[in-house]
Parts: structure tokens; sequence; C-alpha cells
């Protein structure tokens, strides 16, 4: 049988519900903030074959609200893999189904974690190669932020020790 499955990047679609809404009617920032995690889990998890934990998310911003009834569609991709982690990119696109209209509302990068679900130990996660120009360019974006979250790191230490 054909691989036909990518497993360094994962689409997924679920509709806006009402009990999703926030006081505004669009929405829950909350809501959004659990559905990008199970996203990069499961974005994660079928790249490194273990189950993975959340250590970080990064440039969480929500630029557009998304209204109920419309058609929220999660393009996730793995973007660097250490060790032991990787960054696994989202970005949100909102789909007004009945005009056919789609708007950018956010874009986040998760840091998860590869574990023994029965240990809790770290597991080793199989090496990345980018093969592709957006895979390239993702990657290289992924080592910028590396970078930056390593000196703000150690600037805080600085500041606190």
């Amino acid at each position: 049988m054909e691989d036909i499955f990518d497993t360094k990047s994962l689409t997924m679609s679920i509709l806006a519900s009402p009990s999703m809404a926030n006081f505004s009617g669009v929405v829950h920032g909350g809501e959004l903030m659990k559905l990008l995690d199970q996203v990069a889990y499961a974005c994660a998890t079928r790249y490194c074959g273990h189950g993975v934990v959340t250590l970080s998310v990064d440039n969480l911003m929500f630029k557009q609200p998304i209204p109920i009834g419309s058609l929220i569609i999660f393009l996730a991709s793995v973007n660097y893999v250490g060790r032991t982690s990787c960054e696994v990119g989202i970005k949100v696109i909102s789909e007004d189904i009945k005009n056919h209209f789609v708007t950018h509302c956010n874009t986040c990068y998760f840091t998860m974690v590869a574990i023994d679900t029965k240990t809790g130990e770290k597991k080793s996660i199989p090496p990345f190669t980018p093969q592709t120009e957006a895979e390239i360019r993702r990657y290289e974006n992924a080592l910028k932020r590396i970078k930056m979250r390593k000196e703000s790191s150690l600037h805080i230490k600085q500041n606190i020790g």
C-alpha cells in the first residue's frame, strides 16, 4: 500500500459551535488554545511515534476573531527537531463557509517533548531534514526563534541572579 501520510504535517478542521462562544459571540481564546494544544499534540505524536507533552508556546496572538458558525482550519507542521523535543508551527484560518471567505487568525509555535507515557522519561525523536522550500524556510525561522528564546532566557537569568 502506498504511504499517503506526510508525518511532518497535519490538517484538522472543526466547526465553531455556540458552546465555544465568549461574551462577544466569537470563539473564546481559551477554547482556541485548547484546540491548538490538541493539534500540536497530534502533529508531534504522528511525527515522533511517541506521546508528547507541551513545553512552551510562542507567539500566541489573537489577530482576528473567529465567528461562531465558521470552519476553523488548523495547518500544522513539524518545523524543527532536537534530540527529545520538536517545534510544531500552526496556522489558524477561519472560513466563512456560507460566503466562501477565509481569514488568517493566528500563527503560533508549540515546543513539544516526546515522553514514554508509562515512565514519563524523555524519548528520542527521529531526525528531521527539511526537503522542500517551505520546510527549509520554516526550519531556518525555527532556528531563529530558538536563538531568541535562549538569549531571552539568559537575559532573564542575568537580571534575576
